[in-house]
């Protein structure tokens, strides 16, 4: 074990795991039945040439799925951990972008998604929300073992010289 690590890492691993894990699966379960929807989201930021808003709309939720069930079983942490990452990158983008250019939209994080009053808006909560968990994903690229891993990084020094499992 490195001098830097710590034995308590894998638990805050499997906690970050689940936490981003979860939220991203919430996130695209709730938006892949009404994939309209996710697209009038989609359209509502008026950053995407009309001919992509339909394509990012109806494969967001299935992206965020899948990711969220990777770091859940704990299977390609580091790289689901990257994907999360940059999502987490484009949704903070997005959400300064519509903040800055005064429009009033419901984020269609969780579903939903369109014009709402301007009274409405929660720009700053989504924002530090996804900072949140653009952290969380930052330790998992740092640190991808974790507790009951489907799967250890063999990039791990201390799993690739041992051969030690996650859990």
């Amino acid at each position: 074990m490195s001098k830097w690590r710590q034995p308590w890492f894998p638990w805050v691993s499997l906690a970050a795991r689940l936490v981003l894990g979860v939220v991203m699966l919430v996130a695209g379960a709730l938006k892949v039945t009404d994939p309209e929807t996710a697209a009038q989201a989609v359209r509502a930021y008026e950053i995407l040439p009309s001919g992509l808003v339909s394509p990012v709309g109806w494969g967001l939720p299935f992206l965020e799925i899948a990711i969220g069930l990777l770091l859940i079983v704990g299977f390609g942490v580091r790289a689901a951990a990257v994907a999360a990452g940059v999502f987490m990158i484009v949704f903070i983008v997005a959400v300064s972008s519509a903040w800055v250019r005064g429009l009033a939209i419901d984020c269609g994080c969780f579903g939903g998604g369109g014009q709402i009053a301007p009274s409405q808006t929660k720009y700053l909560q989504e924002i530090l929300r996804d900072v949140g968990l653009l952290l969380l994903a930052a330790w998992l690229w740092l640190n991808p073992v974790s507790k009951y891993a489907l799967e250890t990084d063999p990039s791990t020094e201390s799993s690739a010289r041992t051969g030690a499992t996650a859990s």
